[in-house]
């Protein structure tokens, strides 16, 4: 076994604290963060660059973040011998915000998935993906600016809750002879097993937490996106859960959309949030063809993987995609996209999402003076079409720059 890590707490800085359902934040507070694997390192170093500079000039030196290094990936495998060590759970339980840059997957046994464990283990129910286009990004559709929702997915139940038995195998053969034999199924032989768990408290959990989003934000609506006319038991139920617990827990403030109509004639009363439900598939077509009609998504795991994603390519892509893992009082952001160790060290790749996911943590914070900055400063050096490779191949005229450079032409317009 290898040494633990310890966690190296800046001079000055203070917990961040946590009662009765809020966050108390000191003027230096931890905040910790994970490298991240591959490219990792590049992105992480142009996004503290970024988060720091805009503290800085949103507070004038009046508040700061004191950053603490936590380990997961291969730099903990490397440096302590285990792919996520105790030491860093424990580290998110008791300082409660951290940001994370891209984990690799450990090739053959042990954890299936390091992101996948972190939001199971700390109970990081709620991955949160807002989606909205910031001007002078390329795209792909002809008006990007209509779509700005924020995705709100289930993180720890569906088909990546990991219940799963390889064909062949005595597990998956004992669970289709039970199936067929005590259930009626008619499972083939040599059937790979995967079972699809989905629960009414982790539905109604998540569904209260993007209701009351869009409460706080002001938002119009939450869609309830599931395949419930197929996946009865599971997303059907998921679509009845998120109904009950508007119903049950906020009845005064939200409305059905068939009540919406029946009742208002389509005009949605001030401060109501209107509960809407579709199908997935046919959410695919809503985002492109009417993505204005929607503002909170709220899904099931794998539904939510597949819709993020989606989204985000018509705003930039994944480079461009913010993302957090939130419970009740933990918080972790993070880029969405992979390691890309192909890229690894060449200071070349796009950190827009690791960033964004830094004006995320701002936020969260209760510093919106800094994240605006960000915002600010990212759409100025996007109108001056300075851009890392990703970008700059989809435009005329643009000026390639390195993740590094990138960073610090953001820090320069940050100010401006």
């Amino acid at each position: 076994m290898g040494r633990a890590p310890q966690l190296e707490i800046p001079p000055g800085a203070e917990p961040i604290g946590f009662s009765e359902g809020q966050l108390s934040v000191p003027s230096h507070p931890i905040v910790l963060f994970i490298e991240g694997d591959g490219i990792g390192p590049d992105i992480w170093r142009a996004t503290r660059t970024v988060i720091d500079g805009a503290v800085e000039a949103a507070y004038g030196g009046e508040r700061r973040v004191g950053w603490a290094e936590i380990f997961a990936g291969e730099k903990a495998h490397d440096r302590f011998a285990s792919w996520l060590p105790d030491a860093t759970l424990e580290a998110i339980r008791t300082y409660l915000v951290g940001i994370k840059g891209p984990l690799t997957t450990p090739v053959g046994g042990g954890i299936r998935s390091l992101n996948v464990t972190l939001r199971q283990v700390l109970d990081l129910y709620t991955c949160i993906r807002p989606v909205r286009w910031i001007r002078g990004v390329p795209s792909p559709v002809h008006e990007p600016h209509k779509l700005d929702v924020v995705i709100y997915r289930e993180n720890t139940e569906d088909v990546y809750a990991g219940i799963e038995f390889a064909a062949g195998s005595p597990e998956a053969e004992k669970l289709r002879s039970f199936l067929n034999n005590e259930m009626g199924t008619s499972i083939r032989e040599y059937s790979g097993i995967g079972i699809k768990p989905l629960s009414e408290f982790a539905t109604k959990r998540l569904v209260a937490k993007a209701i009351q989003s869009a409460l706080d934000s002001g938002r119009a609506s939450v869609t309830l996106v599931h395949k419930g006319n197929i996946m009865k038991f599971t997303e059907g139920a998921f679509r009845d859960w998120g109904y009950e617990i508007a119903r049950e827990r906020f009845s005064d403030t939200t409305i059905t959309e068939e009540q919406l109509w029946s009742e208002y004639g389509g005009r949605r009363p001030d401060g109501v949030v209107v509960i809407k439900d579709r199908i997935a598939d046919a959410m695919f077509q809503q985002v492109l063809l009417r993505p204005d009609e929607y503002d909170i998504i709220a899904l099931p795991n794998l539904n939510g993987d597949y819709l993020s994603d989606a989204a985000a390519a018509q705003v930039g892509g994944l480079g461009m995609a913010p993302g957090a893992n939130v419970g009740d009082e933990i918080a972790v952001f993070e880029a969405t996209h992979g390691t890309a160790p192909k890229y690894a060290g060449q200071d070349k790749v796009n950190p827009g999402s690791l960033i964004l996911s830094g004006v995320m943590l701002l936020e969260h914070l209760g510093w919106g003076e800094a994240a605006t900055v960000i915002v600010r400063a990212l759409e100025r050096t996007f109108d001056q079409k300075t851009f890392t490779y990703d970008l700059a191949r989809q435009m005329h005229g643009a000026t390639t720059v390195s993740t590094s450079a990138f960073a610090e032409r953001v820090v320069a317009n940050l100010s401006a």
